[in-house]
């Protein structure tokens, strides 16, 4: 594995968000969802996620992840998604969001 420096780790925005609304994605490749996340002083940002193996929209609705900021913004079909919502794999190629386990403030950063 490589090896970064704190000031590399730095240049991540990672901030954690709630999840405001959610709709079915039928124009992607792969099933997925349209999720739109309240990141505090940044605003409502959207994403495209592919978690719908484990999870309903009523599940997410209202569910804090964790997101990464600062990637630029990427056409999938006619969605612009501008955020990226963190998740590990289960080891069956399944994704499990990066929460908190307690609620924190829209927008709040990852140290």
């Amino acid at each position: 594995m490589q090896t970064i420096d704190f000031i590399d780790f730095q240049r991540i925005d990672f901030r954690i968000g709630t999840i405001i609304r959610v709709e079915k994605f039928d124009k992607a490749r792969k099933p997925a969802y349209k999720l739109w996340v309240d990141l505090g002083e940044l605003g409502i940002k959207k994403s495209s996620a592919q978690i719908t193996d484990l999870y309903t929209s009523d599940m997410l609705l209202g569910k804090q992840v964790i997101c990464v900021c600062n990637f630029a913004p990427k056409q999938i079909a006619d969605f612009m998604s501008e955020v990226l919502v963190t998740g590990f794999d289960d080891g069956n190629r399944q994704i499990i969001l990066a929460t908190s386990d307690k609620l924190v403030p829209n927008g709040a950063k990852l140290h």
